[in-house]
């Protein structure tokens, strides 16, 4: 395919976002908007696990990637004919739970959604997988890595393009998990992830084709913000973004006792946050997913009142991007669980303090040259964390040096990969040549 032909490139970004993860939201924001800086006559549409929400916060056409899709929360939803036809006659057919039924029941419409689907996928000349988290067993071996496999197939029985677009990968240790990934990426014509453990983890599974790594896709976010009011703070504002760990993925922690651990770790939260007050910080308490996160800030909210003594301001949710920014730029100092809380900390210039409840986490904040300033969710001390912080603020000035330098690094490599993915339309669309950055990785032979 080339950029020149005749009629616009209908291109479909793949993507489980819907949920209210912000971080997903910036990455279609991204994806979007550099197709159509470089193509702008290109028909983008996107396959979501939400797609009234994704249509409307993206402004594009959007369909279902799954039967049951997400509400915001990721609460799990039957899609409206789906509803309807429980309510209507014959509802016993559609509602037993008798295995002899329901087994057969499931597999006719699972091979009609995907019939419908796949009429859908036809048109489109390419398929984008795109966002950090995509190769991950999340609802298990059935749930993703599933997915994936079934698009990306679809895509290549229909004659579609399959480009997986700065990938995130893991955890994977179901053998079914590693099987459909694994299968997914051969079926691919180009693959990028998004950090070189992930591209390692995909060699580990069996993997040997073609593979580049490029940053995250949200270092090309173009952050514009208004001129901020004069500052009429005493101390600086710490902004502290919790998450509901470990109920965000309680795969990864059978048999034990999650509400235990979650109020553990509120606790040390907490402390660790007393120790700021005392220090003369001003709290601000914010989160990067608005289907999940508030909970967990209101719990924190009152974890911080009933054994801290500290009250904070009630919390005012923000749920898009620009509102999520504009918010940490009137921060000083980030502190977040989240991998693109970090990203954004990153784009901003903030100096940030990472409790990592995900290997991407800690990564990340090693690539950053920030690893003294990371400490793992489950193990960290408050003690240790307020003396980390300390240690940031009394290399403030370095930590933001050292930031600007390596954003802008990662800006130039997420753009150069737009650019050879969508050249002007005087050249071709080359994607399984296209050349990595400085200090990227490339393994194994072209995918066949």
């Amino acid at each position: 395919m080339s950029s020149d032909q005749k009629k616009p490139a209908k291109i479909a970004i793949l993507h489980h976002t819907g949920g209210g993860n912000l971080g997903d939201d910036a990455i279609m924001d991204v994806v979007i908007h550099n197709i159509r800086s470089r193509w702008p006559d290109a028909e983008i549409a996107a396959f979501s696990m939400n797609p009234g929400d994704t249509g409307s916060r993206h402004g594009i056409p959007s369909f279902a990637i799954r039967r049951h899709t997400w509400g915001i929360g990721y609460a799990s939803r039957e899609n409206a004919k789906t509803e309807k036809t429980k309510r209507g006659p014959g509802n016993w057919l559609a509602t037993t739970r008798n295995p002899a039924i329901r087994l057969p029941r499931n597999i006719f419409r699972e091979l009609a959604f995907l019939a419908t689907s796949f009429q859908k996928l036809r048109p489109f000349d390419m398929l984008i997988v795109s966002g950090g988290g995509q190769l991950t067993e999340r609802s298990g071996p059935w749930g993703f890595p599933y997915a994936i496999l079934i698009w990306v197939l679809m895509a290549k029985l229909a004659g579609v393009r399959r480009v997986f677009l700065n990938v995130g990968a893991g955890p994977l240790r179901h053998p079914l998990s590693k099987f459909f990934v694994r299968r997914s990426l051969y079926a691919a014509n180009y693959v990028s992830f998004r950090d070189e453990p992930s591209q390692a983890l995909a060699r580990q599974i069996g993997f040997t084709g073609k593979s580049q790594v490029f940053p995250d896709n949200v270092y090309s976010l173009d952050v514009s913000l208004p001129s901020a009011p004069p500052d009429t703070r005493n101390g600086p504002v710490v902004g502290l973004a919790p998450m509901p760990w470990p109920f965000c993925d309680p795969r990864e922690y059978t048999g034990e006792n999650l509400q235990a651990l979650y109020d553990e770790y509120l606790a040390k939260f907490a402390t660790f946050a007393s120790s700021l007050v005392r220090y003369s910080c001003s709290l601000e308490l914010f989160g990067s997913d608005a289907g999940a996160d508030p909970a967990a800030i209101e719990d924190l909210r009152r974890v911080l009142r009933t054994q801290q003594d500290i009250d904070t301001p009630p919390y005012e949710p923000v749920d898009s991007v620009d509102g999520l920014l504009s918010r940490m730029a009137a921060m000083d100092y980030i502190v977040t669980c989240r991998f693109h809380g970090v990203v954004l900390a990153h784009i901003l210039n903030k100096p940030v303090l990472a409790i990592s409840h995900h290997p991407k986490v800690t990564d990340l904040m090693a690539a950053l040259g920030l690893s003294q300033y990371c400490v793992d969710i489950r193990t960290f001390d408050p003690d240790r964390l307020a003396d980390a912080f300390a240690s940031l603020v009394d290399h403030t000035r370095e930590v933001k040096i050292s930031m600007a330098a390596s954003l802008a690094a990662y800006r130039a490599q997420a753009g150069a990969q737009f650019d050879l993915l969508f050249p002007p339309a005087s050249e071709k669309m080359r994607p399984a040549s296209v050349a990595p950055p400085h200090n990227s990785a490339v393994v194994g032979a072209t995918p066949k």
